[in-house]
């Protein structure tokens, strides 16, 4: 029940980013037609900088969890055993507390913004509150996928998003044509 409403969230935000991409498509089409017909999108640029930062972090945890975020894995590649454990779980405890740290210091950022009423100074006012809400949702998310990952690879030892490797030629190509990790 646990792990299909964490997959669903995952998925969820997967799926608003995507949205998200889309709103920026209209907004730079809109923007880039308009010019050429007299019509004008106020504050176009301001929207579509925010759905681009709404994009990018509600897209953070379905990306973490697919195994899609760029990772340096150098030092895990060459572990085997308790060691590769190990050095997972410290790597994923960093990762943790530093995005809780951005979670935390995000959400400040939108209660403040909130609370005295920060406005956006482009020719629409927005308070600002709203777009650094998708920052804190998106992080949100994030922090929820690592820990989760965290108690994965504290109970079997692998990752989610560790993919084994390749056993065939076809399987390599394979991945490498999905755009997927070798």
């Amino acid at each position: 029940m646990i792990r299909r409403s964490l997959d669903g969230l995952y998925l969820m935000a997967g799926y608003i980013a995507g949205v998200f991409l889309l709103v920026i498509f209209a907004l730079m089409m809109l923007l880039s037609v308009g010019r050429e017909i007299n019509f004008n999108v106020p504050s176009g640029d301001d929207f579509a900088g925010w759905a681009f930062a709404a994009m990018s972090f509600f897209g953070l945890a379905h990306t973490f969890k697919k195994g899609e975020m760029i990772r340096v894995g150098l030092l895990l590649e060459r572990l085997h055993g308790p060691a590769r454990k190990l050095a997972e779980l410290m790597s994923l405890a960093v990762a943790g507390t530093f995005i809780g740290f951005f979670t935390w210091q995000t959400g400040k950022l939108a209660y403040d913004s909130w609370q005295y009423f920060d406005m956006s100074t482009g020719v629409v006012s927005v308070p600002l509150w709203m777009p650094q809400l998708s920052l804190v949702l998106g992080l949100g998310t994030l922090l929820i996928a690592i820990v989760d990952e965290f108690i994965i690879v504290l109970r079997t030892g692998r990752a989610t998003y560790d993919m084994p490797p390749p056993q065939t030629t076809e399987e390599l190509i394979d991945r490498i044509a999905q755009g997927g990790g070798v």
